[in-house]
This record gives C-alpha cells, sequence and structure tokens, in this order.
C-alpha cells in the first residue's frame, strides 16, 4: 500500500428521513481542524434519498467538497447497501482519514466498511488529533472498562478510521458565505446486494429530550441515597425544564435508564447548566461532562474531586438542597 496516494479527510453524514443528524456537523468541526493541520480537503459523504437540498449546509459548516450518492433504495439504512456504497467511494478516491458518528447505525456500518478496504478502526473515540512528527492521526478512546485511555494510531493502512462519540466535538458555527464543490455519485445497488427486507418502520414516541441534547442536566450520583430520591432530582429538571442524568454507579444499581449515563462509558454532554449531586467525581465520570458551560455539584464530602471542575460547589446533603431548590424556583415562579 502506498500510503502517498491517499489524501483527505472524510466525514461520514448520518441523515435519518433527510434529516442531518448533529453528530455529522460535529464531526465537520473535528474534520476541518484536522484537515487544516494535514493540509488537505475536507468531504462531507452524504448517502439516502431526497438529500440534495442539503448540500450547501454541509458546506456551511465546513466542508471543501460533498460528495452525494443518492439513490431509491438508500432511503433507509441498511447495511449492505450503505456499506457497499462507502466502501466503493473510500476505494476509488483514497481519502487519508474517516470519521463516522459512533450512533447506532455508525457503529454497525464503520466495521464493515474497515474491513472491505482492509485498514483498521478505531471505535468509540473521545478524542482526534494529529502526530507532529508522522501526521498519523491520534484516536484516543476508554479502554478496560474507562478506567484508562489508549492512543492508538494505523500507520500502516489506509484510511485511518474512526466512530467518534456524538457530544464529544463542538460543530463550528455556521458560514453560509462558504462554497464549495459538489459531486454526484451513482452507484448500482443490486438485488443481491440487498439482503434484508424492511416491512415496517415502527418509531418510538420520544417525550423526552436525549441528555446530549438538553441544555439543563440535573445528574444523579450514588451519594443521593436510594432510588426514590431521583423523583425529586426529575422534579427539579422538569422545573428548569432540564432532564435527569446520572453516573455509572446510579445507572448499574437500576436506578435510571443506561442512555441517560454521563461519563467515558456513557454519553458525553455540553450543557449550559450541570447539577451534580451526590456524585464523587471519578475521573470516568468528570470526562463525559467538564465541557458543561456551568456546573454545580453537591457533595457532602468536602474532598470530592467534583469540586475541582464546578463552578460552584455546595458541601451539603444533595437531597436537602435539591427540595430547597425545587421550593424557592417554584417562590420565584
Amino acid at each position: 500500500m502506498n500510503l502517498l496516494e491517499y489524501k483527505g479527510v472524510w466525514v461520514f453524514i448520518e441523515q435519518r428521513d433527510g434529516n442531518l443528524q448533529k453528530v455529522g456537523l460535529e464531526l465537520l468541526g473535528k474534520g476541518r481542524e484536522i484537515a487544516d493541520k494535514l493540509g488537505e480537503e475536507l468531504t462531507a459523504i452524504l448517502v439516502g434519498h431526497n438529500i440534495n437540498d442539503k448540500k450547501e449546509e454541509l458546506i456551511y459548516y465546513g466542508a471543501d467538497n460533498v460528495i452525494i450518492v443518492e439513490d431509491e433504495k438508500l432511503n433507509i439504512y441498511m447495511t449492505e447497501p450503505y456499506t457497499k456504497v462507502v466502501s466503493t467511494l473510500i476505494k476509488e478516491k483514497k481519502p487519508n482519514v474517516v470519521l463516522i458518528g459512533a450512533t447506532a447505525i455508525g457503529r454497525d456500518l464503520a466495521p464493515r466498511i474497515a474491513a472491505r478496504v482492509k485498514t483498521g478502526l478505531t471505535a468509540d473515540c473521545t478524542s482526534i488529533d494529529v502526530e507532529d512528527e508522522s501526521n498519523n492521526i491520534l484516536m484516543t478512546r476508554p479502554a478496560f472498562g474507562g478506567n484508562i485511555m489508549a492512543t492508538i494510531i494505523c500507520p500502516d493502512h489506509r484510511p485511518q478510521m474512526s466512530t467518534v462519540r456524538p457530544g464529544v466535538m463542538q460543530k463550528l458555527e455556521k458560514d453560509e458565505s462558504r462554497k464549495g464543490n459538489v459531486e454526484e455519485f451513482s452507484i448500482e445497488i443490486n438485488d443481491e446486494d440487498i439482503n434484508v427486507e424492511i416491512l415496517e418502520v415502527v418509531r418510538e414516541e420520544k417525550n423526552k429530550i436525549n441528555i446530549e441534547d438538553a441544555n439543563v442536566l440535573v445528574s444523579a450520583g450514588r451519594g443521593i441515597g436510594k432510588k426514590e430520591n431521583i423523583d425529586k432530582l426529575r422534579e427539579l429538571a422538569d422545573t428548569l425544564g432540564g432532564v435527569v442524568s446520572g453516573s455509572r454507579a446510579v445507572v448499574d444499581a437500576g436506578w435510571i435508564d443506561k442512555n441517560s449515563q454521563v461519563g467515558q462509558t456513557g454519553k458525553t454532554v455540553r450543557p449550559n447548566l450541570y447539577i451534580a449531586c451526590g456524585i464523587s467525581g471519578a475521573i470516568q465520570h468528570i470526562a463525559g461532562m467538564e465541557e458543561s458551560d456551568f456546573i454545580v455539584a453537591i457533595n457532602n464530602n468536602p474532598n470530592a474531586p467534583i469540586f475541582e471542575v464546578a463552578d460552584v460547589g455546595i458541601v451539603a446533603d444533595a437531597n436537602q438542597v435539591v427540595s430547597s431548590l425545587i421550593d424557592n424556583f417554584k417562590n420565584q415562579k
């Protein structure tokens, strides 16, 4: 393999029903940074049906080029057709770096593409950078249950591929003055490329905000004492227009759902306000929330590590403070 043939940074843009997913725009922000360090171009890859109207949006968020593959058979995500399309593009265009969101779709798609193009894949990354001497991509992810962070390189194969967690990277400010190139590719999808038949799509009704999208998070730790105390945290979150999240300890205890876990083995969040209730502040948890705009920590242990990253620290029983906050906010309203 001649590594010098591979140029450019690619970001796979996930879309559902023609709507661009936030993680793709976040990865364009990181992709722009990586491309600038390498002196290469940033390309957005968009696959689906009735998606042509999204091309300018991707340029506004940092892409130099947009490659679109549009086909009615690509309307709903299926593993084999999408794998064929993206791996065919990679073999033809030879990108240096490929970034994919670590969503349900990305985690299904990325390893199959990597196998088709015979390269490595670093999954579930929380950090991406460029090594100064070699220009290899430094891909960092949690290992050993989140107890250490491993930085991985792929020096002998191309492209350098990774999936990246939603919420970790920041999208750029939208710049409608940016110009870019758009290429439309036609890749034939045969019957043998479709190994499943989708009979029906049933969409789950979601009544709550994903924690990655929430502006306010009230987060529970083991220090709140028992599952029943989650109700008070939920009441505070509702009062502030936010949602409840938690540490791994409360997820393992069955107090909240896994989808609401913050941390290296959960989700990375960046709310405007993060209220940590009874959370000690293990490094695994802090890695998932330290980029929050404003952090309030409530813990009865004055030496808890969470206070080191908090903007405001309250040494007290978390349940009592939460009850007082609810009463105060209700009185103000």
